[in-house]
């Protein structure tokens, strides 16, 4: 099993990132954190690299529902989602929820990531 699920597309970064916003929103899920790696990479350490964003997704009822069936489970929360410009377009990468949870020993948690992944491939299938 992957611990991603993967698509590319022929669009650029910028608006695969606010049409990918938008269906995530569709499934409930909003962009909790954002991080621009060229830039940082740029700024931290004068590199140049390929324009790569890392977007942290997060579902409130599903956030909920995880850390009262598993407190620690704020340790690999939110849900990233990965774009990176690559040739003919953007890839996009997301966390497959059902992997994310394999190691954990808990079988509500495990239902609960069978349902996120449903809506993750939902969320990619619009692309």
């Amino acid at each position: 099993m992957k611990y991603y699920i993967n698509k590319t597309v022929a669009e650029n970064l910028e608006s695969t990132s606010i049409k990918i916003t938008k269906e995530l929103q569709k499934e409930g899920f909003g962009i909790v954190t954002q991080f621009d790696v060229n830039k940082a990479l740029k700024e931290k350490l004068d590199v140049d690299f390929r324009p790569y964003r890392i977007m942290g997704a997060c579902n409130p009822a599903f956030a909920l529902k995880s850390i009262q069936a598993e407190d620690k489970i704020g340790t690999i929360l939110p849900c990233n989602v990965m774009l990176q410009e690559v040739e003919g377009g953007t890839e996009i990468a997301i966390i497959n929820p059902i992997s994310m949870v394999s190691g954990i020993d808990n079988e509500e948690m495990k239902t609960i990531a069978k349902q996120i992944n449903i809506k993750m491939n939902r969320v990619i299938a619009q692309f």
